[in-house]
């Protein structure tokens, strides 16, 4: 197997992106990006500067003079801002409710997927393959990908997975995942969406491991052409 290959994977909260792209790069021995746990540490720096995550050109300021520095490795993720480690300050419900309206500001957006491609084409320089989860990967950030994945599920399978895994309120996590759906797939630059030519894979009714089986049978099938 072409040990560079770039794979995407892109879909709404609550698809099993973050799990599924991590074992995928473990089963792999590839890299691994979070591209949502940088939106979500600017988010924080934004937050911590008591800014308005609407006032664009100051939220802006503070995603290009941030100091971001990700982990890769799919079993042991991290990510510092400004040499603070922030991974479980980024998964906060404050932060949760505002980084669709941070990501949502084109400077930030370009911050950080000039950061993002730097970290692919670091991986593609070592010789070493890349699984990039967001949800603009395929369209967007890594558009010439191997291969692009579009996970999704049904709404109330969503909002099921993420309220077990928060334990939060079922109602509550379903409103929330509606509300971010629209803001993310409504922005201005760089929304949502499916790749033309991504593979969709609906996890409803999948298992992690049936899942995670199924793409690495498809890059391998793509990496075989």
């Amino acid at each position: 197997m072409r040990r560079s290959i770039v794979v995407a994977v892109d879909g709404p909260s609550g698809s099993g992106k973050s799990t599924v792209s991590r074992r995928l790069a473990q089963a792999l021995a590839a890299r691994y990006l979070d591209t949502g746990a940088m939106y979500r540490a600017v988010t924080w720096a934004v937050l911590q500067a008591g800014t308005d995550p609407h006032d664009a050109d100051t939220v802006t300021k503070i995603a290009v003079e941030a100091v971001l520095a990700i982990g890769t490795d799919p079993a042991d993720p991290h990510i510092t801002l400004d040499g603070q480690n922030v991974d479980r300050a980024i998964r906060g419900p404050e932060v949760t409710a505002t980084v669709s309206a941070v990501s949502a500001v084109p400077g930030v957006r370009v911050a950080l997927v000039d950061r993002q491609r730097e970290i692919i084409d670091a991986a593609g320089g070592a010789g070493v393959g890349i699984v990039v989860e967001g949800r603009d990967i395929g369209t967007v950030v890594a558009p010439q990908a191997d291969l692009k994945v579009f996970l999704t599920a049904s709404s109330s399978e969503r909002a099921r997975r993420r309220s077990a895994e928060q334990a939060a309120d079922l109602d509550a996590t379903a409103a929330d995942l509606r509300r971010r759906d629209h803001l993310d797939s409504t922005r201005a630059v760089n929304p949502l969406a499916q790749a033309a030519d991504a593979v969709v894979l609906d996890t409803t009714e999948y298992g992690i491991d049936e899942v995670v089986a199924r793409l690495v049978a498809l890059v391998r099938e793509r990496v075989a052409r």
